[in-house]
């Protein structure tokens, strides 16, 4: 499979990242109501999806921990769960890796403004997330997941984190990829990540 131009640039921190399929049409309503509803079964079909996507690309997907991209404390606090969490923890199950959500945090939450250009979203997660205190991931491969990769940004930061603590390998793993509006004018909406 092609490598997009960033990762062909080598510009992300995460060794590479796969998406299950493109962030458009009804894969964009799925992915919305997992972010506003604890749907279980939806976070399992997510699961399901990214497991035969590693089927496919086995030599790509070597890791010894799952990771969840994590919410912001408050953030989690007011929604009640980390949808990232809900796809996680299931694939973790199914490929016999632990699950291990504690191991990263949000330590900044993300603006309020709800459209943010590709250097805003950059900067909104610039130093945002951190190895909890007291955690080990040395030598550790991390597939880290989340629902949408958007522009790369929040898996870069995480990798980063990841890395500094002495992570060997992060591979970014999510639901969707979007595709980025050609118009250098057009931001992306923090709604949909």
């Amino acid at each position: 499979m092609p490598l997009c131009r960033a990762c062909h640039d080598h510009t992300y921190a995460f060794d590479r990242a796969r998406s299950y399929a493109v962030y458009e049409g009804a894969l964009v309503h799925a992915v919305l109501l997992l972010k506003f509803e604890p749907i279980f079964p939806l976070g399992e079909w997510f699961a399901d999806r990214l497991a035969q996507t590693i089927e496919s690309h086995p030599r790509d997907f070597s890791a010894d921990v799952v990771i969840p991209v994590p919410l912001h404390p408050k953030r989690e606090r007011a929604r009640g769960y980390n949808q990232a969490g809900l796809i996680a923890r299931p694939l973790a199950k199914k490929l016999h890796l632990p699950y291990r959500p504690i191991l990263l945090v949000r330590t900044r939450p993300r603006p309020e403004k709800e459209l943010l250009s590709v250097a805003e979203r950059w900067e909104s997660v610039r130093g945002a997330f951190a190895t909890q205190i007291g955690t080990r991931v040395d030598n550790l491969r991390v597939l880290l997941v989340d629902d949408v990769m958007t522009t790369g940004a929040t898996l870069d930061a995480c990798t980063r984190a990841l890395r500094d603590a002495g992570a060997k390998e992060v591979i970014g793993l999510t639901v969707a990829r979007a595709v980025r509006n050609s118009h250098p004018q057009h931001g992306f909406s923090t709604r949909d990540t």
